[in-house]
């Protein structure tokens, strides 16, 4: 269109109009911002990092949880103190530790029944259980408890709180920094990389404002979510859609952005620009944004509420990216014009001939232009070699331990519960504080306890009692035993619904690989005997969690595979094209984890990996990897439609090459950022994506597939029309 009949077109439009609505929009957006910044630091209020609350409800340890309540009086999460010292405890020292534990009833989270001091048998430390209700601020309490007990422990006494408690509030500690550190420094990396861009100063800062506003829109609506109890938070959850969103918004506003710069050298109109990029940025966000939504969603199809709840909440999360990417960021760049573009503005560089033959005769320069050419002297040896490159990565598969880690190695710094649970092992049962739980009917008890007692990896055994003193009475081969004096009456076992609560002791820590293989033989053997009985507790829990990962896994993969394939098919008008993009992303993904797990192995040392780790690199990386094949292909497919395949794959790549490289850039910094937590599934995560994404950027959209279509030329769109049209 020529400029007086973009003028005539833009005249027709009323300039109240062209000033009030993107003025509105900006508006509306930072009402948003404004009311959803303070939520940043709400999220503790509505989040929680309970392992056992993310298991389906007819898990095992589920039930056992929801009965185990009606045993005690009280709804508390157990510490364990543990005092160690080199030479034996004297019997001062022993009544100044008992005060000390005692006195914690003093705070309002700790109720009265704390246990006695129990001295070990070689004379080197003692132990207490102090119950904190599990409402409190667990971090606060157990750093409360911690100062007080290191103050009140005699000289060359060590004093350590760890158990449930513990853990859980090193993971609260470690997940402290997401409202701050992991928002700055991913902010930080998106900021330096789009000044080295754009080396601009407001466009950088225009994008960013787009990311934070969309974010904290999303928070806002996911933090009322969780207060109503329609999602699950935690805090794993709230750092990936932190992540994910101003990545994810990032990526889609720079598609916008260099539709607009192409649109200005087309234009003097920036109203007309605006509408032209929109209708060229709206296809390939709305696809993009599409397809890595649906993929989330299937993570609906999760027996692991911890998966099934991330979903909604980064669907929630792309849905803000998009609507902030195709609202906001065109109303700020309209407002600015060129200038956004300070101090390099696009230059007005009309095309004198008539429209899209034009367009079309235009020389493709570039570097991007001249990779493709290069890669059209040779498509087929370029894409053989390639994809030999990413198979030899994805050996590395067979070496990824993901099988589950214990709860004492989640956490990648210095862990006082961790230092705690070692000691408490060299002088205790492991698993002291942290017990197998059984419920089973009355009738069965002692059968139920034999059981458990004829498991090596099981040094006593305790029934809930509630005329016991300390909650729980003895029980061995010869029945419950009462403790006392000769002639003390046996306590009875605390009934509910016909059911009793037994506790089994673990000889070895309860996230050990030994104390998984005491349950799982401890569930077979009440299997074997008929009895109807439910296992529970940390160790359970954790088995629990580690089968529904590999449920989730083996269900979830192949359905978000199915899922964007259909999206794929829909978009581009085609089968081969899809088939063949899902298979590079594929191939892509398991170079990634491949390459991951030998990092992992060889580098970090890590001690395994959880078994959602793959599930998560997966729907992050294919769904997002799709994104850059949607960017790439829709314009494939538009300039095809101009030119022909093959110099439609040339046009394409040389047009969203440099997007696609920024693009890739920013959200292998911002999944980075995810390292700054040290939890170790973040830190997995972190490097599976942030690699994955730029082996994806750089070798897989930027040579095999042009590569591959290219060798395959126009069949890569049958059966649609475009099969059949010839290349000028």
């Amino acid at each position: 269109m020529s400029h007086a009949n973009s003028s005539a077109t833009t005249a027709a439009i009323p300039r109240w109009l062209r000033v009030i609505l993107p003025a509105a929009i900006i508006l509306l957006w930072l009402l948003g911002a404004s009311i959803g910044g303070p939520y940043f630091g709400k999220v503790s209020e509505v989040s929680s990092n309970d392992q056992t609350a993310y298991l389906p409800d007819s898990a095992d340890a589920t039930r056992v949880q929801q009965l185990a309540s009606g045993f005690t009086d009280d709804d508390v999460l157990p510490a364990v103190v543990v005092f160690t010292s080199s030479t034996e405890l004297d019997a001062q020292q022993l009544d100044t530790l008992e005060a000390a534990v005692a006195d914690l009833s003093q705070l309002d989270a700790v109720p009265d029944d704390i246990s006695p001091l129990i001295p070990s048998d070689d004379g080197l430390a003692a132990q207490a259980f102090v119950p904190i209700s599990a409402d409190a601020e667990i971090g606060d309490v157990v750093a409360e408890l911690s100062e007080r007990l290191e103050a009140a422990a005699p000289a060359g006494v060590t004093a350590y709180v760890t158990g449930p408690a513990g853990f859980t509030a090193d993971l609260s500690a470690a997940f402290s920094g997401i409202d701050g550190v992991l928002l700055l420094v991913a902010l930080l990396a998106v900021f330096v990389i789009l000044i080295v861009v754009y080396r601009s100063l407001l466009l950088p800062i225009a994008v960013l404002a787009t990311s934070v506003f969309a974010l904290t829109v999303a928070l806002l609506t996911v933090w009322w979510l969780a207060k109503a109890g329609v999602l699950l938070l935690s805090g794993q959850t709230q750092g990936i859609l932190f992540i994910l969103v101003i990545g994810a918004a990032t990526d889609y506003s720079l598609l916008y952005v260099s539709r607009f710069r192409e649109e200005l050298r087309h234009t003097n109109d920036k109203w007309r620009a605006t509408k032209n990029s929109l209708r060229g940025a709206f296809e390939p966000i709305l696809a993009s944004g599409g397809t890595v939504i649906a993929g989330l969603l299937c993570l609906l199809l999760s027996d692991l509420k911890s998966n099934s709840t991330l979903g909604p909440v980064a669907a929630i999360g792309i849905a803000f990216a998009m609507l902030a990417a195709l609202t906001l960021l065109p109303a700020v760049l309209y407002a600015f014009g060129r200038a956004a573009f300070w101090p390099r503005r696009p230059k007005y560089e009309p095309v004198h001939a008539a429209g899209a033959d034009a367009a079309a005769s235009e020389a493709v320069t570039g570097g991007w232009a001249g990779l493709g050419r290069r890669i059209q002297r040779r498509p087929r040896a370029v894409w053989i070699v390639t994809s030999l490159v990413l198979l030899a990565g994805a050996l590395g598969v067979t070496q990824l331990q993901a099988h589950g880690v214990p709860q004492s190695d989640l956490v990648l710094v210095s862990s006082d519960a961790r230092d705690g649970q070692t000691a408490l092992g060299e002088h205790f049962p492991g698993g002291s504080g942290s017990p197998v739980n059984v419920i089973v009917d009355a009738d069965s008890l002692q059968q139920a306890a034999d059981v458990l007692l004829d498991r090596d990896g099981i040094a006593s055994v305790t029934v809930a009692s509630g005329d016991s003193a300390s909650g729980s009475a003895t029980v061995t081969a010869d029945g419950i035993s009462a403790a006392g004096p000769p002639g003390t009456p046996t306590p009875e076992p605390t009934v509910v619904d016909g059911h009793v609560l037994l506790q089994g002791t673990l000889t070895d820590a309860p996230d050990s690989a030994a104390a998984e293989t005491t349950v799982t033989e401890v569930r077979a053997a009440y299997a074997d005997a008929g009895l109807d009985a439910l296992v529970g507790g940390v160790t359970a829990t954790a088995i629990d969690t580690n089968a529904a990962s590999i449920h989730d896994r083996n269900l979830i993969i192949p359905a978000v595979l199915v899922v964007i394939l259909l999206i794929l098919m829909l978009l581009l008008r085609s089968v081969l094209a899809p088939v063949l993009l899902v298979l590079t992303t594929v191939l892509s993904f398991f170079a990634a984890l491949g390459v991951a797990a030998l990092v992992f192995n060889g580098v970090f040392q890590f001690p395994g990996a959880d078994a959602a780790v793959p599930l998560y690199g997966f729907v992050f990386l294919v769904a997002l990897g799709i994104d850059y094949n949607i960017f790439l292909m829709t314009r494939v497919r538009e300039e095809t439609l101009r030119v022909g395949t093959r110099a439609g794959i040339l046009r394409g790549l040389a047009a969203t090459g440099g997007v696609i490289t920024s693009a890739g850039l920013v959200l292998a910094a911002t999944f980075a950022a995810l390292a700054v937590i040290p939890i170790l599934f973040l830190a997995q995560i972190a490097f599976i994506v942030a690699f994955g994404v730029l082996l994806d950027t750089f070798l897989v959209r930027a040579v095999l597939v042009p590569a591959l279509f290219t060798d395959v030329g126009r069949a890569i769109w049958w059966p649609s029309k475009l099969a059949r049209k010839e290349d000028q």
